[in-house]
């Protein structure tokens, strides 16, 4: 059988069984299987594929019927235009986040048109080290501090960082939120935590459900990480610094209910949460205005 006929084979069942996408997964999968990139596939898509092959790939296909999502398979995912190594560790970065990296990267470098010294970042629940990296990527200087409760996330950060070249601009700490971090002050502090209610998990779709729960789960209403951040945040930020928060699509009143009566000295500076592709609500950002 030829790279064609198998991809047709592997189109037709991944359909049967009511995948979506089913012809791009299938052709990422295949070129995974034989290391190849997309080109290739076009100029060697008659080539036959050794019984071997079309046996992992078989195998491979099954994975993806039964929920495991594709970049575990490949253990690839591209975000903010860097290619990242992701596992069952770790959730899948998605592009509604670049929104959130976007507004970071933006606000900081109009910062640092008026002040050249290096800025200090924190990246709260930092999983596969995407925001992190990212910041550390596309900023000159600044200096990242990457945490998450996992060390086993952590050890992804850290293969990813090193990947691509970022390792000596971010620094792992393995942490429940703030308890381990160094009593210092930020330029900015940054997250996306668990934001997902508990009781909702048990419906997410199969491949959502394979991602680590500890990343996913936000508590009962879903906001627990948000109101611990919000009490916390202004003791690890220096005046003026920059809080950014990325925030479930239904979330945007609840949080900002929050940060009202938390009577802290963070001040809300989006006056309505800032949409995504989707034009979902997406991004809420405050700033320390003094010290209480």
């Amino acid at each position: 059988m030829n790279q064609k006929q198998l991809l047709l084979l592997g189109e037709e069942k991944l359909k049967q069984n009511k995948i979506e996408d089913a012809y791009f997964k299938a052709k990422k999968l295949l070129n995974h299987i034989l290391k190849q990139q997309n080109e290739q596939f076009i100029t060697h898509n008659l080539e036959e594929v050794s019984i071997e092959k079309q046996k992992e790939y078989q195998e491979k296909l099954e994975q993806v019927i039964n929920g495991k999502p594709l970049q575990y398979i490949t253990n690839k995912q591209e975000f903010m235009g860097i290619n990242f190594y992701v596992d069952e560790n770790v959730l899948i970065p998605q592009p509604d986040t670049e929104i959130l990296v976007e507004k970071v990267i933006e606000t900081m470098q109009k910062q640092l048109e008026t002040v050249s010294k290096t800025s200090d970042v924190l990246d709260l629940c930092t999983g596969s080290g995407a925001i992190a990296i990212s910041i550390a990527k596309y900023v000159q200087n600044v200096k990242v501090t990457a945490s998450d409760i996992s060390k086993k996330a952590l050890d992804v950060t850290i293969k990813n960082a090193k990947a691509n070249l970022t390792n000596e601009k971010i620094e792992c700490i393995c942490s429940n939120m703030f308890e381990q971090i160094p009593k210092k002050q930020f330029n900015y502090i940054v997250s996306n935590p668990p934001y997902i209610q508990t009781n909702i998990i048990t419906n997410l779709p199969k491949e959502v459900k394979k991602e680590p729960h500890i990343a996913l789960d936000g508590g009962k209403d879903g906001l627990t990480f948000y109101r611990i951040i919000l009490q916390n945040a202004s003791n690890y930020l220096k005046t003026n610094g920059y809080l950014f928060l990325e925030i479930g699509y239904d979330q945007g009143n609840q949080i900002i209910n929050i940060w009202e009566n938390s009577k802290s000295n963070l001040e809300l500076i989006t006056t309505s949460p800032i949409k995504d592709l989707g034009g979902n609500d997406r991004v809420l950002i405050f700033k320390k205005v003094g010290e209480m």
